[in-house]
């Protein structure tokens, strides 16, 4: 399993990278959307992890562009990734095109449930989840 990791705080990167490592799942990272974009454009990915405040484009617009995405990753699962404890934060991210949404500190488990959840029926399902 490939997965893209989109924040800009290089500790959150690290202690996801690290989870997602003893799963046996490759991680790469950006540390902002407009990256994180390019990135996607230039590999390929089963799922992508997005922070949703960072400088420049946030991440809320980032999921809105994939969705809109003229191919197959218009389709790859999202899960926000965020510290963000707004009011109806949840809702904006599952309108904006998220599959679900996680709060910071990211917990192990709580991580691989919310992966799980999102790539089921897709094909995707990989060893994070054994």
């Amino acid at each position: 399993m490939r997965v893209l990791f989109v924040d800009d705080n290089a500790m959150n990167r690290k202690v996801v990278k690290s989870m997602l490592e003893s799963a046996e799942v490759v991680m790469i990272e950006a540390e902002d959307a407009e990256t994180g974009l390019s990135i996607l454009d230039a590999d390929a990915f089963d799922l992508v992890l997005m922070d949703l405040r960072m400088p420049g484009m946030d991440g809320l617009a980032a999921i809105r562009q994939i969705r809109a995405r003229g191919d197959a990753k218009a389709s790859l699962p999202i899960i926000v990734v965020t510290a963000d404890n707004g009011p109806n934060i949840r809702g904006q991210a599952l309108a904006a095109g998220a599959e679900d949404l996680l709060h910071k500190p990211v917990q192990m488990q709580a991580l691989f449930d919310a992966i799980g959840r999102a790539v089921e029926g897709t094909g995707r399902r990989g060893a994070v989840l054994a």
